[in-house]
C-alpha cells in the first residue's frame, strides 16, 4: 500500500493547512457535529462515527473545547440551525486521475457549482455518480508516530498489528500507518492502545485500489486540483489514484 497512505499524501502541504488553521477547525468540528447528530449519541464508545471524526480531529491539534461545542451543537440550540448532508462528488483530474471528493454541504446548487469550477478551472472534468468510486475501497487509517513510540520495533509493531485485528502497515518515515477494514477501526485502534502503543490519530478513508504514475509535471497540475478542491468550504476530503512517489512528493515539497 506504499504510497496510497492520504497522511503521507498531505503531508507536503501541512504548511499551507496550518496557514489555513481557522477554515481547517471548521471543517473538523462541522464533521463532529454531523457524526454526533446521524449517530444520534454524544458518547464515541457508542457511536463509531463519532469517535473517528474526534481521532482525525486530535491528530490535527483541534482543542477538546472546540470538541465539545462540535458535539453540543448537535443536540443543543444550534442542532435544528443548518441541515447539512454528506454529498460525494467524482471526476478526473489532469492526466486522466480519478478524483473523489467528500462534502457536507447545506446547499447542494451551491456545492455543485464550486466543484465543477474547480475541475473545469484546473484542466479536469465532474463525472456522473459512480464513474471513479470503483477505483478506491474505504479503509480504516491509524497514524502512529515514532517520536512518541521510541521503544517500539518495527517487529514489536507488526505483532501489535497483528494482535489489535489490522490488516496492514506501512512505515512512512517518522511514523507508521496501520491498515484497518472500516468497520474494524476503532476496535484495532483501542487493541493498539492496550498494547501501549501511542497513537497520534485515525480516519475513515478511501484507498486507490490501483494508483497511476504520472510525470513531475502532471503531478503538479493534480495536486492544484486537489489544493483547489481542499480550499472549498464544504469539501471534508479530496482522495485521488496518483502514485505519490518519492520524486514526485520531493517536487512537491520545493
Amino acid at each position: 500500500m506504499s504510497g496510497h497512505s492520504k497522511w503521507a499524501t498531505t503531508k507536503h502541504r501541512k504548511g499551507a493547512q496550518d496557514a489555513k488553521r481557522s477554515a481547517l477547525f471548521g471543517k473538523l468540528a462541522r464533521q463532529i457535529t454531523v457524526a454526533a447528530k446521524e449517530g444520534g449519541d454524544p458518547n464515541p464508545d457508542n457511536n463509531a462515527s463519532l469517535a473517528a471524526a474526534i481521532s482525525k480531529a486530535k491528530s490535527y491539534s483541534l482543542p477538546n473545547s472546540n470538541i465539545e461545542n462540535a458535539i453540543k451543537n448537535a443536540f443543543g440550540r444550534d442542532a435544528n440551525a443548518a441541515a447539512f448532508e454528506n454529498v460525494v462528488y467524482e471526476g478526473y483530474g489532469p492526466a486522466g486521475i480519478a478524483v473523489y471528493v467528500e462534502c457536507l454541504t447545506d446547499n447542494r446548487n451551491r456545492t455543485a457549482s464550486d466543484v465543477r469550477s474547480s475541475f473545469t478551472h484546473s484542466g479536469g472534468n465532474l463525472g456522473t455518480s459512480g464513474s471513479v468510486a470503483f477505483q478506491f475501497e474505504r479503509k480504516g487509517e491509524i497514524v502512529i508516530d515514532k517520536s512518541e513510540n521510541e521503544d517500539l520495533s518495527e517487529d514489536d509493531l507488526m505483532m501489535a498489528v497483528a494482535e489489535a485485528g489490522g490488516e496492514d502497515y506501512e512505515d512512512n518515515e517518522d511514523g507508521w500507518t496501520v491498515y484497518t477494514e472500516a468497520t474494524d477501526l476503532k476496535a484495532v485502534e483501542d487493541g493498539l492502545g492496550e498494547q501501549n502503543v501511542k497513537v497520534k490519530g485515525s480516519e475513515l478513508t478511501m484507498i486507490p485500489v490501483t494508483t497511476t504514475q504520472v510525470s513531475v509535471g502532471d503531478a503538479k497540475k493534480v495536486m492544484r486540483l486537489v489544493d483547489k478542491l481542499e480550499d472549498l468550504d464544504d469539501v471534508q476530503n479530496v482522495y485521488h489514484t496518483m502514485e505519490m512517489t518519492d520524486e514526485i512528493v520531493e517536487a512537491l515539497d520545493e
